[in-house]
């Protein structure tokens, strides 16, 4: 009897650790599930070290000269002594005109200024002679008066010839045109044969002086108190860059602040004045401006890549001791030259990832790899995909 209920109680224990085994088996029949593995990133450590102040603005590239060249004289154009787009110098000659007008008059004044200054010799010689004759009484009071008159008369109309003579000749100066400004001319405006005179409006040729060159530009009313301050400490460091941003043309220092803002769009006029060795600068080329007010040292920055923008504003991706990540909320401050001036959220010794956060929530694991490796762009072009 007893043999056969022990067989049965074997036969329940083993079903039932048969299915318990069972039903500790996953889905499928599969192992446990294994973490996924890392995302490639590129990182870099956060870079401490001494930072411009600087505030931007556009400005437009003015000449520091430019000169309308007219004619002073009416007359002929024989000749122009200029190729367009030459380099000119103070004297260089721009055009000539017919002098031969000019000459005729410039021999009247000087043959009128002769024959008055032979007449007062004439007249001096009377007067030497009338002076003893009166103290001897052969001559008559009267006569030396007249003959004193007449030396009087002869010596102011030798003074109007002189200035007579004097306007000859200025304008037949005139009739050659010079530069007055070291610069580079324009395109020629009037030909030879042409008739110019001083009430023409079209200039023969304009000449701007580039070398040096100004550049005159706005910022923000707001801005001008830090101008100000940093100005009481000495010239200010200014620098032109190209339309893209990035292109350096030239440097330069600040000349002057406006004596006024501009109470409509609410922004305050400056001019910077460059010497501009390569001509790199050209009047009327909008370009941007970097104003230098100073240096910030122990400044904590980082490439502007590894910014992103989150709801509570800028973040980054901090790489954490145990490869994970750390999505941290920042604070920016000045951006030059690609870099980003954190005021807060990061300190010395911290790695953010630059290029591959656009997979990463916080607590991904990263694999650091470098810049340009192939798996950190596939991901980024396939997480902008998933985003558009």
């Amino acid at each position: 009897m007893q043999a056969r209920f022990v067989i049965p109680g074997i036969g329940a224990l083993a079903l039932v650790a048969g299915l318990a085994a069972w039903r500790e088996q996953p889905a499928g029949g599969t192992q446990t599930q294994v973490a996924p593995p890392p995302v490639p990133a590129v990182t870099q450590k956060v870079q401490v070290s001494t930072m411009p102040i600087v505030l931007t603005g556009i400005g437009t590239v003015q000449a520091y000269n430019l000169v309308n060249v007219h004619a002073q004289v009416t007359g002929t154009i024989e000749q122009i002594a200029f190729t367009e787009g030459q380099s000119v110098h103070p004297g260089s000659l721009i055009a000539q005109l017919d002098p031969r007008p000019f000459q005729a008059a410039l021999q009247q004044a000087e043959a009128a200024l002769a024959r008055d200054t032979s007449h007062l010799a004439n007249a001096r010689a009377n007067l030497g002679r009338y002076t003893p004759l009166l103290k001897e009484g052969y001559a008559t009071a009267q006569q030396v008066d007249d003959q004193q008159s007449q030396v009087s008369e002869l010596q102011a109309a030798i003074i109007s010839d002189k200035a007579a003579v004097f306007n000859a000749q200025t304008q037949l100066g005139y009739t050659t045109i010079t530069s007055p400004i070291s610069g580079v001319t324009g395109i020629r405006d009037v030909d030879i044969g042409n008739i110019v005179q001083p009430s023409l409006a079209t200039p023969i040729v304009t000449i701007t002086q580039i070398q040096p060159i100004s550049v005159v530009f706005t910022l923000p009313q707001r801005d001008l108190p830090k101008v100000q301050a940093a100005m009481a400490h000495g010239a200010l460091h200014v620098v032109a860059y190209g339309q893209n941003g990035n292109t350096r043309l030239d440097e330069g220092s600040l000349l002057l602040v406006n004596n006024t803002v501009n109470p409509s769009s609410g922004t305050i006029q400056l001019k910077a004045t460059f010497a501009n060795p390569n001509r790199d600068l050209w009047p009327g080329e909008f370009v941007n401006i970097r104003l230098i007010l100073g240096t910030q040292p122990n400044a904590v920055s980082v490439p502007l890549t590894a910014l992103q923008q989150g709801q509570n504003g800028a973040l980054v991706y901090v790489v954490m001791p145990n490869g994970a990540v750390q999505e941290r909320t920042v604070s920016v401050g000045e951006t030059l030259d690609g870099r980003a001036v954190v005021e807060t959220g990061l300190q010395s010794g911290d790695t953010v990832v630059t290029q591959g956060q656009y997979v990463l929530t916080d607590g991904t694991k990263v694999v650091q790899v470098p810049a340009g490796d192939p798996r950190v762009q596939n991901s980024t072009e396939a997480s902008q995909g998933m985003l558009g």
